[in-house]
């Protein structure tokens, strides 16, 4: 006989539901979640995002109480045209709407898009303003170009970056 956290006998059918109840929520989130990484530019581009997200973890706590869902370990979110790699993401979400409004990456923060690839050891998502904040070390490289600072910003639907304490390098002699 199977028996739940209190001891009390159940069925599988009833952990089957709970476990169902989970995933959906949780299936939820990664959807919302493809939407804010997937094509970095406004929300009409976002809508037209085809195909499906994946997002692969070694460990995965979803809290429908505090609204929010934590990959752990080899974190890696891909879309179409966009790839985000993490030791850790915790993912926000309204309680409400259940439309994410913050995303904390931590550790070996790397996100690829295009050919512009930047790295921290720390990124924040902003649903509010479209922006993500990189920090610890965040560099930018794009066709040879590399840019550092102690805080870079990325504007998503502006495609521009605040820096603060800038170091650009633009290599010379190379034909563009």
């Amino acid at each position: 006989m199977k028996v739940d956290m209190f001891n009390k006998p159940c069925n599988a059918l009833k952990i089957n539901y709970f476990i169902y109840k989970d995933m959906i929520c949780l299936v939820s989130l990664i959807s919302i979640f493809s939407m804010l990484i997937g094509n970095a530019v406004s929300a009409e581009a976002v809508k037209k995002i085809k195909g499906p997200i994946v997002i692969t973890s070694e460990k995965l706590t979803a809290d429908n109480q505090a609204h929010t869902a934590l990959f752990e370990r080899s974190v890696v979110a891909r879309n179409a045209g966009t790839i985000l790699y993490a030791d850790r993401m915790l993912v926000y979400s309204d309680k409400d709407s259940g439309d994410v409004t913050k995303i904390d990456a931590t550790g070996a923060v790397k996100m690829i898009k295009d050919k512009r690839v930047i790295t921290s050891q720390e990124a924040t998502y902003y649903a509010e303003g479209e922006k993500v904040i990189f920090t610890g070390d965040p560099k930018a490289v794009e066709d040879g170009n590399v840019m550092t600072g102690k805080k870079m910003t990325y504007l998503i639907n502006e495609d521009r970056f605040l820096v603060d304490d800038s170091k650009v390098f633009l290599p010379k002699g190379e034909k563009r």
